[in-house]
């Protein structure tokens, strides 16, 4: 009985419970949360959740108003384009696309970024200087612009969005993670490792690594919903996903000819990026408050 009771005083004393007391305390950041989950679940089994293929057309129900419409009809929940595709199942197929490509490039971004970063922040002297000075210059160029010029050098599609928009990324979690390593070498606590005989290794991965992993995570957030707004901004633009894809930015862009005739082509595929980039920034705030504590 006395060891049950010390092992749930460490473990209620423990930082990370603090930081999930603290993240679920805040009614905003749990349904950010949630709804993240179900963004994910999405991502995972939207094509056998959606009722028609993205890319399925049914001449009779051409531009269909959504169900809640008199003209509306229940197979159709959200309606149809001009071409007769359920808007529904092209929003569930282009979860994937907006939602799940930016997860794999901000995945990408944060492996590179933390290595080039890392390494960066562990060096001293001219070569920390010259690529701060680097990065500072790559970042004064904003990151839809700098996938725009990639995109537009390598072509349209969905493939060069994800090497687009990635390499935008990387100088921004490399900035992050250089700066951050490079703080904590200036703590007394890092000078009392390197006196007790630890290596470089050992002070990054076990002195310097646990007081910079909120950073990283807090980045990352970020990071998914910059991403998500530029894969559907170049969608919009013609750069990205190409006719007749579902990914939402392409979507809101076949839907502007209709605007005026069949409104919800655009403001449904709007909605959905909304809501996704809000639920990820929701979470984003809550993480950053649950750990500020932490950091100070």
């Amino acid at each position: 009985m006395p060891r049950i009771k010390i092992y749930h005083e460490d473990h209620i004393d423990s930082p990370m419970w603090r930081v999930w007391q603290s993240f679920s305390s805040n009614p905003f950041a749990l349904m950010g949360l949630w709804a993240v989950i179900f963004l994910l679940v999405l991502t995972i089994f939207a094509p056998f959740i959606a009722p028609y293929p993205a890319e399925a057309q049914d001449q009779q129900v051409l531009l269909l108003p959504p169900s809640w419409d008199p003209a509306g009809k229940v197979e159709h929940f959200l309606g149809t384009d001009d071409l007769g595709r359920d808007i529904f199942s092209r929003i569930l197929h282009g979860v994937q696309l907006t939602f799940g490509m930016s997860l794999l490039i901000v995945g990408a971004s944060l492996f590179f970024g933390f290595v080039i970063g890392s390494l960066s922040g562990m060096m001293r002297g001219i070569k920390s200087s010259v690529l701060s000075h680097l990065l500072d210059a790559l970042l004064s160029i904003p990151s839809l612009l700098m996938a725009i010029l990639v995109v537009a050098v390598m072509g349209p599609g969905l493939q060069n969005v994800f090497w687009g928009v990635g390499i935008a990324m990387v100088p921004q979690f490399v900035r992050v993670i250089h700066q951050a390593v490079h703080e904590e070498l200036q703590k007394e606590y890092v000078t009392a490792a390197r006196l007790d005989g630890a290596n470089s290794v050992q002070i990054f991965w076990y002195v310097i690594m646990p007081n910079v992993w909120d950073v990283v995570i807090i980045q990352t957030t970020m990071a998914i919903s910059a991403a998500i707004l530029d894969i559907a901004a170049l969608g919009f633009l013609n750069l990205g996903a190409q006719a007749p894809s579902p990914e939402w930015g392409a979507m809101v862009a076949q839907g502007l000819d209709n605007l005026l005739l069949a409104p919800w082509t655009v403001t449904i595929p709007g909605v959905a990026i909304l809501f996704t980039v809000l639920s990820v920034n929701l979470v984003g705030d809550g993480l950053r408050s649950a750990l500020a504590p932490i950091r100070n």
